[in-house]
C-alpha cells in the first residue's frame, strides 16, 4: 500500500470530478445519480460483471418509495418479482398478515440492472485499486496495471472490506455483542406446482432464530434465514447436513402452512459483525453504506440505509462541495452529521439490538417482552378483521411512537467519527 497522505498539488485539473471505488449497489446508485447530475464520474470495480453474492434479496414499500423518488425503479422492475401479501407465523399459528408492495431479487442481478442504467457521463473502469493518496484538493487512485487516476472527491463504497480503509488510517470498531448469521437458498414445491402462499415469514421463539422468510424471486422461491447463533452451533451444523429436516424441526407446521418442499440450490451464508468506521472524517474522501456502518441483515434496513446515504450525499453535499476549491474534513463531517443520515444510522443500530434481544435473550424480562410482542400483534390482527379503520389508527400511533423514540436517540447520541 502507498503512503496515505501527500503534499498539496499545485494543479487543480483532475481526470474526473468524482471517483467511486466499489461497484456494488451503493457505489452504482451513487454513480447513477451523480452522472445524471452532469458530473464527470468514474466508477471502479474489480468485476466487469458483478458476481453472485448473498446479500439483500428483497425490499418493501419504504425502499420502493425511495427508489421511485430517485427515479431508479425501472431497473428493479427488470429483475425482481413483485408480491404484496406476507403470511406471518409464530409457534405454528398465523400471527398476522403484512400487506404492501414488496420485491424479491438476486443481488447480483439487481446490481447488473443498475449498472446497465448508468448514464454516459459515468466512466466504468474494471480494475483493482491498490493505493490511495488523499488531500483537500486532489485524490490519487492507483489501479493495478493502469494509469493513476485523479479526482476531486473520492467515494469509498467498498462494503465491509477494509484494506483500502487501512491505507487511509481508517479503522472499524465493533458495536455490541450481536453477530447475526444469515442463510440464503432456493426451495421448490413437492407434490404441487406451487406453494400455498406467495410469501411467508415464520418468527422464531427466543431460541436464537430470528425468522425464516420465504418469497418469490425471478424463476424461483427464495428462503432467507436469520440467526443470532454461533456458526459452530450444533443446529447450524444440522442445517448444512440436512437442511429440510432442520427447518421442519425449528418451525412447527411449516409444511402444513406453506406446502412440502425440497432444497433446490446451495446454501449460502453470511456472518456479519456490526462495525462503525473511525477516523473517517478526512479531507477529500467519504464513506457510504457498509463502508461506514454495517447493517444487521435481520432488520431489513440495509437498503434503506444505502438509499439514505446515497440521496443525502448526491443531492445535498456533493453539489455544495463541487463549488468549493477544497473539500476538507470539516465539509466531509457535515455529511456524517446530517440529521436524516444520523436518524437512519442510529435507528439501524437500535433495531439490530432489538432483534438480538427478542431473539436471543432468555432472562425473564425479555421472555415477557417477547410474549407481549407477539400477543399484541395477534390482538391487532384480530381487531383488523373486525374494524380495519381502528386497526389502521393503532398502527399509525405505533409508527409515530417509534419515530419519536428514534428522534430522541439522535439528540442524545451520534455515531463516532
Amino acid at each position: 500500500m502507498m503512503n496515505r497522505r501527500y503534499p498539496e498539488p499545485s494543479a487543480t485539473e483532475t481526470d474526473t470530478d468524482i471517483a467511486i471505488v466499489g461497484g456494488g449497489l451503493s457505489g452504482t446508485l451513487t454513480a447513477c445519480l451523480l452522472g445524471r447530475a452532469g458530473y464527470r464520474v468514474t466508477l471502479i470495480d474489480r468485476h466487469r460483471v458483478f458476481p453472485q453474492e448473498f446479500r439483500v434479496e428483497k425490499i418493501g414499500r419504504g425502499e420502493i418509495e425511495k427508489l421511485e423518488q430517485l427515479q431508479l425503479l425501472a431497473p428493479l422492475f427488470k429483475v425482481a418479482a413483485p408480491f404484496d401479501d406476507i403470511v406471518n407465523l409464530h409457534r405454528g399459528r398465523i400471527l398476522d398478515r403484512t400487506h404492501g408492495q414488496h420485491y424479491g431479487f438476486f443481488y447480483n442481478r439487481l446490481v447488473g440492472a443498475m449498472r446497465a442504467a448508468l448514464p454516459e457521463t459515468v466512466n466504468f473502469v474494471v480494475g483493482q485499486v491498490t493505493g490511495l493518496r488523499t488531500s483537500a484538493k486532489q485524490q490519487r487512485i492507483s489501479i493495478l496495471g493502469k494509469d493513476e487516476l485523479t479526482a476531486r472527491l473520492l467515494v469509498l463504497a467498498t462494503g465491509m472490506g477494509d484494506m483500502l480503509h487501512r491505507d487511509l488510517g481508517i479503522s472499524h470498531k465493533s458495536i455490541g455483542e450481536r453477530r447475526p448469521l444469515a442463510f440464503g437458498f432456493n426451495i421448490r414445491p413437492l407434490q404441487s406446482n406451487r406453494f400455498r402462499h406467495t410469501a411467508l415469514r415464520y418468527h422464531g421463539d427466543g431460541d436464537g432464530i430470528d425468522r425464516l422468510d420465504l418469497f418469490p424471486v425471478a424463476d424461483a422461491t427464495r428462503a432467507n434465514l436469520f440467526l443470532f447463533r454461533d456458526p459452530r452451533d450444533s443446529w447450524v451444523r444440522s442445517l448444512h447436513d440436512d437442511p429440510k429436516q432442520a427447518l421442519i424441526a425449528a418451525f412447527p407446521s411449516l409444511v402444513d402452512h406453506f406446502g412440502d418442499f425440497e432444497i433446490a440450490s446451495r446454501i449460502d451464508s453470511w456472518l456479519t459483525e456490526i462495525t462503525l468506521a473511525e477516523n473517517c472524517r478526512q479531507d477529500g474522501v467519504v464513506l457510504i453504506g457498509d463502508a461506514y456502518l454495517t447493517s444487521c441483515p435481520a432488520t431489513g434496513l440495509g437498503v434503506s440505509r444505502i438509499l439514505t446515504d446515497v440521496e443525502r450525499l448526491c443531492r445535498t453535499y456533493v453539489p455544495q462541495w463541487m463549488t468549493e476549491t477544497a473539500i476538507d474534513h470539516t465539509r466531509i463531517a457535515a455529511y456524517y452529521d446530517d440529521p436524516e443520515k444520523a436518524d437512519m444510522d442510529i435507528g439501524s443500530v437500535q433495531m439490530a439490538d432489538r432483534h438480538f434481544n427478542l431473539t436471543a435473550k432468555t432472562d425473564v424480562g425479555w421472555r415477557l417482552r417477547r410474549q407481549f410482542h407477539f400477543t399484541r400483534r395477534r390482538i391487532l390482527y384480530g381487531i383488523e378483521s373486525i374494524s380495519p379503520a381502528l386497526a389502521a389508527k393503532l398502527h399509525q400511533l405505533k409508527t409515530i411512537r417509534t419515530r419519536s423514540t428514534l428522534r430522541s436517540a439522535v439528540l442524545d447520541s451520534k455515531p463516532a467519527a
